[in-house]
């Protein structure tokens, strides 16, 4: 994969969650017709109900699967909420009880269907409405069976409550661990990227404190010993030299990241700064004091990939509602500081958030990372390298 091209967040293991997902609706769809079959079947064969009952009631069953299939499965894969469908799922099961109250049976596959389709606060509501179907419906019908039905239906109506936390706790999870993942996969390749940006930065620096300034070194010596190049045998060496040093400069510059190669600086920190407001909503301003001078490539990019990882935590952990960027030049050292309004963290812990490999990073052209935090101040990033 190109340096430059961003990994996808739905990149594969996210996709085999995904696929993970729609297994399991899927094997949640073969579970409810299993169980309508299995209803339907023993309503068919309750013969002390008439004919048409038992057809009104299998019709219903076979109604609620038909609209589960055409619409529920779609509505549970892309995690919509749907508490209109499942009204309607829960009055074709309400019709079937209705009309023959062995469908009753059905609740097994209901209950879960309720907690997938709307949020647990509606599907408490919707547990106790479905529970209550046949006691109510026994008041009118079936007097004489109201009090056994209204002891199975609070049976049935607190084990559904409990199952269905206990799914919609192991969904949370499930859906916690998958974005934790996600989240690992970027931050790896994301890793890896400014890794492969640091050895290109290193041999760009390399080639260019050797290779590029001994070319310039016996040039300037060559033309010392003779100033007019009569000698051609120097001549060529001169020549030789030159075409050397120029391709030297063109490897240098293929090495450099691209945001330096385009500009300075100041200027990549700055549309570094202006792409973080883009991509977070929070405002950022760059200033830059001293006088702007010219750096040896590595200790640019090590600035520069410092303002990426402190503008990239302010955007994931910090809950920002302003950064500050300032670039100042000195004498002798370059300073690079990052900070932020938001919640802060103890700095301690917070190598996990990539400063770590900003602490090397500086550490190979022996600058010095400090982080000052504080949950009522924000943060504070600051880098400073001798230059």
């Amino acid at each position: 994969m190109p340096d430059d091209v961003p990994m996808d967040p739905r990149g594969p293991v996210s996709g085999s969650a995904d696929a993970a997902g729609h297994r399991y609706t899927a094997l949640w769809n073969l579970y409810l017709a299993v169980i309508a079959v299995a209803v339907a079947a023993a309503v068919l064969v309750a013969d002390e109900f008439s004919l048409s009952a038992r057809l009104v009631s299998v019709a219903a069953l076979a109604g609620l699967v038909v609209l589960h299939a055409a619409a529920g499965h779609r509505a549970i894969v892309r995690e919509q909420e749907r508490p209109g469908l499942l009204a309607a799922e829960l009055a074709l099961f309400a019709v079937a009880v209705v009309a023959v109250p062995v469908a009753n049976w059905a609740l097994f596959a209901v209950m879960p269907l309720i907690f997938q389709l709307v949020k647990l606060r509606h599907a408490v509501i919707a547990v106790i409405v479905t529970t209550l179907v046949m006691p109510v419906s026994d008041l009118v019908l079936r007097p004489a069976a109201f009090g056994p039905d209204l002891v199975i239906a609070l049976i049935s109506g607190a084990a559904g409550l409990f199952f269905g936390f206990w799914i919609v706790r192991v969904v949370e999870q499930s859906t916690e661990r998958r974005r934790l993942i996600v989240e690992l996969e970027s931050s790896r390749a994301e890793v890896a990227r400014l890794s492969r940006e640091a050895e290109r930065a290193r041999l760009a620096a390399e080639i260019h404190d050797t290779l590029a300034q001994g070319f310039t070194s016996i040039i300037t010596l060559l033309q010392a010993a003779d100033p007019g190049l009569q000698d051609e045998k120097i001549a060529l060496a001169v020549r030789t030299a030159r075409e050397n040093l120029a391709e030297a400069r063109e490897l240098v510059a293929a090495l450099s990241p691209s945001a330096l190669a385009s500009g300075s600086l100041p200027a990549a920190v700055r549309r570094q700064a202006d792409r973080f407001q883009e991509e977070s909503g929070v405002k950022a301003t760059v200033r830059v004091t001293g006088d702007e001078r010219s750096l040896p490539t590595a200790v640019e990019v090590v600035l520069l990939r410092a303002a990426q990882e402190a503008l990239t935590n302010v955007r994931r952990h910090a809950n920002a509602n302003e950064a500050a960027v300032l670039l100042a030049y000195a004498p002798a050292s370059v300073r690079l500081v990052v900070r932020d309004d938001g919640c802060g963290f103890v700095p301690g812990a917070a190598d996990g958030y990539g400063l770590a490999g900003m602490r090397s990073r500086a550490e190979q052209v022996k600058g010095v990372v400090t982080v000052r935090s504080d949950p009522d101040l924000g943060t504070t990033v600051e880098v400073e390298v001798p230059a």
